[in-house]
Parts: structure tokens; sequence; C-alpha cells
């Protein structure tokens, strides 16, 4: 995403700030949202250079920093000598440059959390509003052990998404990478022997396999260019509202995987709003933050037709029972929640229990998937060995 650099005048002086943006216009309805009257608004050139050999803050870094500082304002220390300790302490150079510049602006007058959302790449709109809420309340050290836990888990949620995926691809790459080595070195060789015996006519099965070694060796840009010409053209149609919108939902009716995604939207958008709200953060709010972090358009759609439903009046459970999207379990239990007046607990506890669920369900594809690949791979290998043994079969049943 680009980004765009921008100036405006302070007590102090002319003072410059970078946002994230699409376009020239978005960045400057961010900048209008920080309550800052800029004086330029310019994209920032493309430094080609400057950000080798510099790792981006990682999620441990985040919950380091977060867990110290909660620990030293818990102490008493002033925020600015908190930033000033964990600035200069930050093995990332990233992350620490953004720390300093942080603890100038909150120097010079900016809040905590204001300061924090100059740096959207770092801090995104949940962390930046759950600190502007524990400012407000005079919790801070409180909110920052919440974001940590948070931050934790919802990695740990992510990772076994992504583990599961790992021996499916390792699977799918063996496979391409022995059929790849058969029709280049082994399909000629039976080729050039088949050739020698004359004009006997090959089953389709041979013709079919050395005319994809042909043209493997002699047009094996095809098979780079096709593929990479698909995912560059998905990518850029799921860019699109459209594209975007269509694709996430062909992934909710997947049979295995669109169970999976919808057990991670659960609990991610549980664990989400509980911990908005136990930190303070208004409902329409917290609704507007974990719409745009669900990751899936038909779920975030859903969650901003919610959003209308409670500004006229209505609860959380009635609206997410009208959308259909979670589980009539998730639904019942909210209502509970909110009858009790005890949502959040609730949702931390739907958060919890859906952690398992999407673990087991990983592990469960796991399981699956492994015997499926395997025997993939056997049909594949067993198509190729066929298809060049049948001639020698043949040949020796002519005989």
């Amino acid at each position: 995403m680009p980004a765009f650099v921008y100036k405006f005048n302070t007590k102090i002086g002319e003072q410059t700030g970078e946002v994230e943006a699409d376009n020239l216009a978005q960045a400057e309805a961010i900048i209008k949202k920080l309550k800052i009257t800029p004086t330029s608004v310019k994209e920032k050139p493309k430094d080609l250079l400057g950000g080798l050999g510099e790792a981006q803050p990682t999620n441990k870094d985040i919950v380091i920093f977060v867990r110290q500082f909660a620990t030293m304002i818990n102490a008493g220390l002033p925020l600015v000598q908190c930033l000033d300790i964990l600035g200069s302490g930050a093995t990332n150079k990233i992350f620490g440059r953004a720390i300093v510049d942080i603890k100038a602006r909150v120097e010079q007058g900016d809040t905590f959390a204001d300061a924090l959302r100059r740096h959207p790449k770092i801090f995104d709109s949940l962390f930046c509003n759950m600190v502007e809420a524990g400012e407000v309340g005079g919790i801070l050290d409180v909110i920052l052990l919440r974001l940590a836990a948070y931050i934790e888990k919802a990695a740990a949620l992510k990772g076994k998404v992504k583990g599961a995926m790992v021996y499916p691809v390792a699977i799918m790459v063996v496979a391409i990478a022995v059929v790849a080595f058969l029709l280049v070195f082994i399909i000629p060789s039976f080729a050039t022997m088949f050739s020698e015996m004359g004009g006997r006519k090959l089953p389709a099965i041979t013709v079919s396999i050395i005319f994809l070694s042909d043209t493997l060796i002699h047009q094996w840009y095809i098979f780079i260019a096709g593929p990479a010409a698909t995912i560059f053209g998905l990518a850029k149609w799921y860019k699109t509202d459209k594209g975007r919108a269509v694709m996430d939902r062909v992934v909710l009716k997947l049979p295995v995987a669109g169970i999976l995604v919808k057990k991670v939207a659960v609990a991610k958008f549980t664990r989400t709003m509980g911990t908005l709200i136990s930190s303070g953060v208004p409902i329409i709010e917290g609704l507007n933050i974990t719409a745009k972090t669900a990751g899936n358009n038909v779920i975030e759609t859903a969650i901003f037709e919610i959003i209308d439903d409670i500004k006229a009046g209505k609860g959380l459970a009635e609206p997410l029972r009208a959308q259909g999207i979670f589980p009539p379990m998730v639904v019942q239990m909210i209502d509970v929640g909110e009858q009790s007046g005890a949502l959040e607990v609730m949702l931390g506890k739907i958060a919890d229990f859906y952690d398992q669920e999407v673990d087991d369900s990983v592990n469960a594809l796991t399981a699956m998937l492994e015997p499926m690949l395997m025997v993939f791979l056997a049909i594949v290998v067993g198509y190729v060995v066929i298809a060049m043994y049948m001639p020698i079969f043949q040949m020796g049943a002519g005989a």
C-alpha cells in the first residue's frame, strides 16, 4: 500500500507525518480523522535501497514491547520515560525508530493513541482504539496486558491455519518435482526407443505423455507463464470488490475448508469483540474494527449490516441470528451474555471454545489430506509408468 507524507503546523513549528492509503483522497480522509489540518500531502517516493537488511517488526516484538510497557506503567514510570527506555532497547531497528517517533510526538502534545496511529504498519486500528480507551479510563497498563494476550492468541490461531497448509503444499511440490523429472529425463529415452521400433502405433496414453514431455522440454515457459498469469489475474481480480465478494463466498461454501474458515471467523470475531468491549471500546466502534479485520468479504459485509441494526436499537444477538453467518450455539451464548450483563466474558468463552475447535479441525483436515495426497501422487506416477510400459507389454503379447 502506498505511503503519503504530510506536513502540518504546530506551536513549535512545522511537523511531518506519514500514513498509508490506497490513494491521495483516502490519505487526506485518514489525516482528517486524526484532527490534523495539513499544509501539504504527497505520496512518499519509493526507496529501493532503504529497506534492505531491515526486517519488519514481528508479533513477538510487539508483544514484548507491550508487556514491558505495561510493567513500567504499573510501576509508576512516566509515559515518555517508558518510551525512551523501550525505544533505545528495541532489537528491531524499524520498531525502535517508530517508538522514538512516538515518544517525540507524545512530548509535542499528542496522545499516546494518536502517536501510535502515525504507524499503521505496526499498530493497527484495534491496537490504537484499545490504547485510547485505556488512556481515557486510566487503566492503560491493564489494557496493554489484554492486548498482549490478544496478539499472542491471534498469532497462535493464524499459526494453526498456516500449519495445516505445510504438509499438503510439501506433497504437491514433491509430486510436481517427481513428474517433472520423469517427463524431462526418463520419458525422452522411452520415446527414442519407441521411435526406433518402426511404425508401430502407440497407445493414446503413451502419445499423450510423450507430447507432454516434448512440450515441457521445448516450451517450458508455458508451464511457468500459464500458472503465473492465472495467479496474477486472480490476485488482481480479488483486489476488486466484486472479485473479493465472489471468491470469499466460494471459500465459505467449500466442503472442508469452508467450515474451517467459519470457525476461524467465529474465534476471531468473539476474541476481538470480547477484548474491545472489556477494554471500554463502544460496541459500534468495536464492530467497525472487527469487520475490517474479518478477512472475509461475506463476514465483513454481515458485520457492517449488524452495525446498522444495533444503531436502530437492537441488541447484538438478534442481528447476528438474522444474518445466519454464525452457528446457533454462538448466537444463543451471546444472547445469554447480553441478558446477564457479562457479554465480554461470554465472548471470551466462545473464543476459547472455537480456538480448540479450529485446532481439532486443522488436525482432522491434515489427517484427511494425508491419504488423499498420497493417492493423488500414486495415481500421477502410476499413470506415467503405465503409459511408458504399455507399448512394451503390447509388443510382448504380440510376439
